[in-house]
């Protein structure tokens, strides 16, 4: 079983959704991403998205857009995110870690070296927000080979009749972008995900993370009580952005309170 399925099929023994937070690596520097990585564990993150820094982060809000340009400033690269991966790893081989980015980088460092190198290093996962379902084939080979699980992206605009092609291959999770928009921006309510989060059931029976724009504990549990997990970046970065890295470790252990408080709706 990989690290994700582990993780998901431990909470469903407890009874409650899997907490998701979002680092941007290499923002502002190496070191801090480190200090970020180990604390989020310890605090309460059951799962962790890495965010790899690209020059032209179309899917991502201003506040992300921003981070991206303060790591790439700080001198970020693929092989340098491998690299911080690879040293949290020699602490923790525990919490999984999905690498969140974009296609250019993967191919200019090669498909299949990408995912040789990136399962060595110690990735569960990729989520690559610009690979169109119509040349998945570019990937997944690929990472099937490595144990890599690739987490596809359903939007509210997914129709019933594309779920099941956007999905095949998908594996670990499903990333459901709750919005029509980009990172950061409003965040679906309760009713939002009591007409979407069944008919993705219906489609798989992978668990479904939910992310855009959940800021707060409120959010994450509401969140919590239709679905198997609440993504949060904009949020932390803004903290991290206007306070510190301890600042940013007690939202974590708040938001990760408010998942444990949840109460799941009748399905």
């Amino acid at each position: 079983m990989s690290r994700i399925a582990g993780v998901f099929a431990g909470l469903r023994v407890e009874g409650r959704a899997a907490l998701i937070p979002f680092v941007e690596a290499f923002d502002p520097n190496r070191a801090t991403t480190l200090e970020l990585l180990a604390g989020m564990a310890s605090f309460g993150a059951d799962i962790i998205e890495i965010g790899v820094p690209f020059t032209d982060p179309m899917a991502d809000g201003p506040t992300i857009q921003a981070a991206g340009r303060r790591a790439l400033d700080a001198g970020a690269s693929l092989r340098g995110v491998l690299g911080i991966v690879r040293e949290f790893r020699t602490q923790n081989n525990r919490t999984p870690l999905v690498l969140m980015g974009y296609l250019n980088p993967i191919l200019s460092y090669g498909v299949d070296a990408f995912a040789q190198d990136a399962a060595a290093a110690g990735v569960d996962g990729l989520i690559v927000v610009d690979l169109p379902t119509e040349e998945c084939d570019l990937l997944l080979p690929a990472a099937a080979r490595n144990a890599l699980d690739v987490i596809r992206l359903i939007a509210p605009t997914t129709s019933d009749e594309r779920l099941p092609k956007v999905l095949a291959g998908s594996s670990g999770f499903v990333y459901y972008v709750s919005i029509t928009g980009i990172t950061g921006t409003h965040t679906a309510t309760a009713a939002d995900l009591a007409r979407d989060i069944p008919r993705i059931r219906r489609a798989t029976s992978l668990p479904i993370a939910v992310g855009f724009g959940v800021r707060t504990p409120e959010q994450a549990a509401t969140i919590a009580g239709y679905a198997d997990a609440a993504i949060v970046a904009s949020a932390l970065i803004e903290k991290l952005r206007t306070a510190n890295v301890a600042a940013v470790l007690e939202d974590v252990a708040a938001l990760a309170a408010g998942l444990r408080k949840a109460v799941k709706v009748p399905a």
